[in-house]
């Protein structure tokens, strides 16, 4: 599978989450963006992966774990492009506004990789990937 980038687009109807060393995270009703890599083993497959974590049963791994386990929390859309650039950074940074501070970038230097809108972000998220450069690919669920 191809080496990328990706973006989960999540539907929240407001909850309160332990997530991990993060502690409790207040998580609003909307839309949420969580901006991750697939630039290891797998490549892209490892949107699969996000999509089975709210049913598998396994221990929470990653911050995006906790979240996805949450019943108050759906995906609804991936968006995601191949490359093997490692864009995940300026995603986030071109995706911006409203956030969770420190959510999913422990191993980088970001604001965060999970972000809040009040409405449906999907064309926006493509005009993230458009700006790098990329090619996007949408799925809905």
């Amino acid at each position: 599978m191809d080496k990328g980038i990706y973006t989960l687009i999540l539907k929240s109807e407001g909850s309160v989450i332990r997530v991990g060393a993060l502690g409790k995270v207040t998580i609003p009703k909307g839309y949420l963006i969580y901006v991750g890599s697939a630039q290891g083993p797998g490549g892209l497959i490892r949107v699969n992966r996000h999509l089975l974590a709210a049913h598998d049963g396994r221990k929470p791994h990653w911050h995006i774990d906790h979240l996805l386990q949450d019943p108050s929390i759906r995906i609804i859309a991936t968006v995601s492009a191949a490359t093997k650039e490692r864009h995940e950074c300026r995603l986030a940074d071109a995706i911006g506004g409203l956030c969770i501070p420190k959510f999913g970038c422990s191993d980088c230097r970001c604001q965060s990789h999970l972000f809040l809108r009040s409405i449906d972000p999907i064309e926006s998220i493509v005009q993230s990937f458009t700006s790098l450069g990329l090619i996007a690919a949408i799925r809905r669920y």
